[in-house]
């Protein structure tokens, strides 16, 4: 399934298309997509409100108005299928099969580690629960955190890493070592991974 022109319409992801290969004006674009230039400033506003198209400045043109040029913003990038999934999955089973399973999760974990020592971490454990699920959600998770009894429990509905965790439920280990090291807690792993992959993690309170 082209995932994109479900979500956005296949006008639009053909816009896109053409802004991820260069800068374009509204002209350009028209000419492109055989529409008229108020049927492009439409899509660009509505796409611009969505934060995935940016203004790139302007154009100056010979004996002409100066004509304003738009870009692919970063989070329009993210709109395209990635090879992600086909690469870290592949580097997965290469690990399990030539050192075994407990060394690719040792990797992972390695690699989690890693994401998260870059992270602003508070002083005070709530102030670094907050900042785990951040993270999370920097890589494209939607976590939300709750408060339960016996410490937190961050909550996914959905999994930055959904493409990979079905087959791959190893790499689970990077998410769970991200947040052991934002948080300093003990951490247990409960990610639901079915056919709609949602991360959770329990962290232990005080």
């Amino acid at each position: 399934m082209n995932w994109p022109e479900k979500l956005i319409g296949e006008t639009q992801v053909k816009l896109l298309s053409l802004l991820r290969r260069s800068h374009q004006t509204i002209r350009g674009l028209a000419g492109e997509l055989r529409l008229t230039d108020n049927a492009v400033r439409t899509h660009i506003a509505m796409l611009g409100r969505d934060g995935i198209v940016e203004d790139a400045g302007v154009q100056r043109q010979t004996g002409g108005k100066p004509a304003r040029v738009y870009a692919l913003s970063r989070e329009g990038e993210e709109l395209f299928p990635k090879a992600y999934a086909l690469v870290l999955g592949g580097l997965v089973e290469e690990i399990a099969r030539e050192d075994g399973p407990a060394r690719a999760i040792e990797l992972l974990r390695a690699v989690g580690r890693r994401a998260a020592s870059g992270a602003a971490a508070p002083s005070d454990v709530e102030g670094r629960v907050a900042a785990a699920a951040g993270v999370l959600r920097g890589l494209g998770g939607d976590v939300e955190v709750q408060r339960v009894q016996d410490g937190w429990r961050l909550q996914g509905y959905g999994c930055p890493f959904s493409a990979v965790t079905v087959e791959h439920p190893e790499v689970c280990a990077l998410a769970k070592a991200l947040v052991e090291e934002i948080t300093g807690r003990r951490v247990v792993e409960c990610c639901d991974r079915t056919d709609r992959p949602r991360c959770a993690f329990q962290i232990a309170g005080d």
